[in-house]
């Protein structure tokens, strides 16, 4: 894996151009990849918060030119590789500098491989992180299979671009109120799940159990919803018992299979 530090302004007018004029637009995160094939010809990206002291935020993702399937490479990685990932891992930078990452199908972690790349179609992965105090915010722009691999130029691209992008993205973050605005649908998303493949749970152990999916701590759960921990762990082992499973990584592989 390959790292450098960025310090070099963007240099990619029309890129940018065509990204400013998405700023607070509904098209912006089906939009964003189309306006930097020139710069990094990916054919899917996922923008994220994650870390072991932070709840894994997808904030935006999408393809370009293949079938979406980001959202399925999501909820891949918080079955389990989430919890080891050390691929966005930097050397001590100071807060606020962005950082480029290189990393190929070849240096990615087992499990992680077999369940977030090779099911995906993805071989190698550029990152424009930020490390923040708990956590990493990352820009990752993927290759599939049937693409050619990532050149020099398109790492020197990036790179040159990468401080500016980062900036107008977490400005659309914040424009959307994606900060609070993605958790919901997550959480949306996995009670129409659940509730699909066991009718009988309740309202509760569908609010806590897809809490979890998203990637909530159930001490995270129990904020969220204003919740004692032991009622959680409460509805938690009762919705465990209809779903005829034990653990949380359970919970993951009921809809990985």
């Amino acid at each position: 894996m390959r790292q450098w530090n960025l310090h070099s302004p963007a240099t990619h007018v029309q890129a940018l151009d065509g990204l400013i004029g998405l700023m607070g637009q509904k098209d912006f995160e089906a939009q964003f990849l189309s306006h930097l094939q020139d710069v990094v010809p990916a054919a899917s990206y996922s923008i994220y918060r994650t870390g072991r002291q932070c709840v894994p935020t997808r904030f935006m993702s999408a393809s370009w030119g293949v079938r979406d399937t980001t959202q399925a490479c999501w909820n891949a990685y918080l079955s389990g590789p989430q919890k080891s990932d050390q691929t966005l891992a930097a050397p001590v930078i100071e807060s606020g500098n962005a950082m480029l990452c290189h990393i190929t199908d070849k240096e990615i972690p087992a499990q992680h491989k077999a369940l977030v790349y090779e099911p995906h179609g993805m071989k190698e992965r550029l990152s424009v992180i930020q490390q923040e105090a708990a956590s990493v915010f990352a820009i990752n722009f993927y290759r599939h299979v049937h693409q050619r691999p990532f050149t020099d130029a398109h790492l020197s691209d990036l790179a040159s671009l990468a401080p500016v992008l980062l900036t107008l993205v977490q400005k659309q973050i914040a424009l959307s109120g994606l900060q609070t605005a993605v958790s919901v649908r997550d959480v949306h998303h996995w009670v129409d799940k659940l509730r699909t493949l066991n009718s009988t749970l309740t309202d509760r152990e569908l609010e806590v159990c897809a809490r979890l999916l998203t990637g909530m701590t159930q001490d995270g759960v129990a904020v969220d919803l204003g919740l004692s921990l032991a009622t959680v762990k409460t509805y938690r082992n009762r919705a465990f018992a209809r779903l005829g499973i034990h653990f949380k990584n359970q919970l993951f592989s009921l809809f990985l299979h």
